[in-house]
C-alpha cells in the first residue's frame, strides 16, 4: 500500500479540481505528514494515561499504534519506489545533485523511523503479555520518540525536499497514484480518511472527498461520518476535531 491509495485513488474518482500535478502532490504530502504527527502525540498522550493493566485499552492502543507504523511504513515506501525517483528523473542539471543529496539524506532519516517503529510494535507486544506499568511507561517513551522524530523529519522534509516537485512532469503523479497499492482493509483506509480530514482546511477537504468514488463519497457522507466520530471517541475519550 501507498497512502495515496487511501486518501486519492479509487475505482471510479470524479475529476478532481483542477490543480498542477505539482501542487496535487505536495498538498498530498502535507496532509499526510499532519496526519501522522498530529496521531502520533495523541497516542502517547493517552498510552501515558492508560492504566497499564486493562487488556481492553492496551489492545485499541496499540492498534493505533500498529495502523500509524504501517502507514507510515507504506508512505516511504511510496516516497522511496515511486516519488523520488521520478522526481530525480525530472529534475533539471542544476537541481539534479541537491536533489540526490536531499534524497540520499532523507533515505538515512527514514531508516531511523523504520527502527522506531520496530521499537513501538516491541514495545506494544511486552506490554499486551505483561501488564505492567513499566511495559507500559516503555510504550509511551517509545511513542514519544517516534513523534518527535517525526516531527523532525517531515519538517526537513517540506522544508527541502518537496519544493522541488515543482518539477514533477504533469502526468507523473498521477501515475505514481495509478500505481499506488493499499493493504489496508476497507474500516482501516475509512479511519485514516477520516483522520486526514479532521484538521484539513476547506480546500484539503474539497480535494480529498472529490478523489474519492461518487459511491465512497456518499457512504462517507451518510455513514462513514458517524462512524468515524464514533471510533475517534472510543479511542481519545473525545470526538474529532471537525
Amino acid at each position: 500500500m501507498t497512502a495515496p491509495a487511501v486518501l486519492s485513488r479509487s475505482d471510479s474518482p470524479t475529476p478532481v479540481p483542477a490543480a498542477p500535478a505539482q501542487a496535487r502532490a505536495a498538498a498530498y504530502e502535507h496532509v499526510l505528514h499532519r496526519l501522522v504527527r498530529r496521531e502520533l502525540h495523541v497516542l502517547a498522550r493517552l498510552s501515558a494515561w492508560a492504566a497499564p493493566d486493562d487488556p481492553e485499552r492496551t489492545a485499541a492502543l496499540t492498534a493505533h499504534a500498529d495502523l500509524l507504523g504501517r502507514l507510515l511504513l507504506q508512505h516511504h515506501a511510496m516516497e522511496r519506489e515511486l516519488l523520488w525517483p521520478a522526481l530525480l528523473r525530472a529534475l533539471p542539471g542544476a537541481d539534479a545533485e541537491r536533489g540526490r543529496a536531499l534524497v540520499a539524506e532523507w533515505t538515512v532519516r527514514c531508516a531511523r523511523l523504520d527502527s522506531l517503529l520496530r521499537d513501538i510494535s516491541t514495545a506494544a507486544r511486552q506490554w499486551a503479555v505483561a501488564g505492567t506499568g513499566s511495559a507500559q511507561k516503555a510504550f509511551t517513551r517509545a511513542c514519544v520518540a517516534l513523534a518527535d522524530a517525526v516531527d523532525v523529519q517531515t519538517a526537513e522534509e517540506e522544508r527541502d525536499l518537496l519544493p522541488l516537485l515543482v518539477h514533477l512532469p504533469a502526468g507523473e503523479w498521477a501515475g505514481i497514484t495509478a500505481a499506488a497499492g493499499c493493504a489496508l482493509s476497507g474500516r482501516e483506509r475509512r479511519f485514516v480518511l477520516g483522520l486526514a480530514l479532521e484538521d484539513a482546511c476547506p480546500g484539503e477537504r474539497a480535494r480529498v472527498l472529490a478523489a474519492l468514488s461518487p459511491a465512497t463519497r456518499l457512504a462517507w457522507r451518510l455513514t462513514g461520518r458517524r462512524r468515524h466520530r464514533a471510533a475517534v471517541v472510543r479511542l481519545r475519550g473525545e470526538p474529532p476535531a471537525s
